[in-house]
């Protein structure tokens, strides 16, 4: 196949770690199939006083795109400039920008200026970020208006999208599938027992950087309403994830509802290859998110195979089937989420839930958003 179109990439990928920079590796792969694709990433990507923690992990090259070129400095208005310039010598068709945080809107607004009449398309894992604050829809605005093709992951996106810029061409694609952690296609058993856990222990999974909006309090509440109603038989909840110094809030909750014995926490920074026992161990994986936009962790779930208890918010539901792929609840609702995880057991609804999941496999594959890529370059 004859690569006549050039994309340039721009956006984090390994050794960056989280989410987006495994998005972005796997989105290179997919679009080098049908373009010639450069990648263009950041020799500095926060400033150390806005994000503390370590932001790059060695530890795991599966997503490495080689010859990345790491260039461009997101606090240096000199390397915008410099670095614009000779992207738009390289002569590329079309741009394509991840975006997700205003943080980067300085950046990418002056570099937009120096683009020329290069196509630029924006995909957008949040338009507005989670965490809102001042200014931060005057800088999106800035940025974003520049653009001139948009992907989001849902139709919330799509609506906030308008909101900033009426005549946006765009598409909404749902996120796809992370099925990249599976490095040594562990079985159930084999992660139980890499864990410690029982084969017949009725396993949930919250996994992800614990923050307020994600609801882990609604799920700790609901394993306290099904102890207290002795539904809690064999059925054991696996917290992985970050508690950036909230830990003890959340361990007095556990407390207060005398699930101890029922939960099991792994605070910290889960390493790409050290992914793979969490969700290979468990039967349902839980997002009780008190607002959304879209979310990885369940296209991780869904690379595993694995079902998901989603609450009805931002997204979620746009990716989420009731009762073909997992369970949508009501948010803020211990009451029904604890219902809900009953219901899936009692119901012995995985299977069933599993065989859904994998006959969707093109509605969440790289291919069908390499097919939206290729809609917009080709209308260029």
């Amino acid at each position: 196949m004859k690569k006549n179109k050039k994309i340039l990439l721009i956006g984090p990928v390994y050794p960056y770690k989280g989410g987006i920079s495994h998005y972005t590796g796997l989105l290179y792969r997919a679009l080098t199939k049908r373009f010639q694709v450069k990648m263009v990433s950041y020799k500095m990507q926060y400033p150390k006083f806005l994000f503390k923690k370590e932001q790059k992990d060695f530890s795991n090259d599966a997503f490495k795109v080689e010859g990345t070129q790491y260039e461009i400095h997101t606090a240096n208005p000199i390397n915008w400039i410099l670095r614009a310039w000779k992207i738009k010598k390289e002569k590329p068709d079309m741009i394509l920008i991840q975006w997700w945080h205003p943080y980067f809107a300085p950046c990418y607004y002056i570099m937009s200026l120096f683009f020329g009449k290069t196509k630029l398309l924006y995909l957008c894992h949040n338009v507005f970020p989670h965490e809102r604050f001042f200014l931060d829809k005057f800088l999106v605005r800035l940025v974003l208006k520049r653009g001139d093709y948009f992907i989001l992951h849902s139709k919330m996106e799509a609506k906030e999208l308008l909101s900033i810029k009426k005549d946006a061409q765009y598409k909404v694609n749902v996120h796809p599938t992370y099925n990249v952690f599976q490095f040594q296609n562990m079985s159930k058993e084999k992660a139980r027992e890499i864990l410690g856990r029982g084969r017949e222990e009725k396993l949930l999974l919250f996994f992800g950087f614990i923050r307020p909006y994600k609801g882990l309090s609604y799920l700790l509440k609901a394993m306290g309403i099904l102890k207290r109603q002795e539904k809690l038989k064999k059925r054991k909840l696996l917290i992985v994830g970050d508690f950036a110094g909230t830990r003890r809030e959340y361990e007095n909750l556990i407390e207060e509802n005398e699930i101890g014995e029922e939960v099991w926490i792994k605070d910290g920074y889960t390493p790409d290859r050290e992914v793979e026992p969490y969700f290979a161990a468990c039967d349902v994986v839980v997002l009780p998110y008190e607002s959304a936009t879209q979310s990885g962790i369940v296209q991780i779930a869904y690379g595993f195979e694995k079902p998901v208890i989603v609450t009805n918010v931002g997204g979620l539901p746009e990716v989420v089937e009731h009762k073909k792929t997992g369970f949508i609840v009501e948010p803020n609702n211990p009451k029904a989420l604890a219902q809900s995880i009953d219901n899936f057991f009692e119901g012995q609804w995985g299977e069933r839930l599993k065989k859904n999941i994998q006959a969707e496999a093109y509605r969440f594959s790289w291919d069908r958003m390499a097919d939206v890529v290729e809609g917009f370059i080709s209308s260029s």
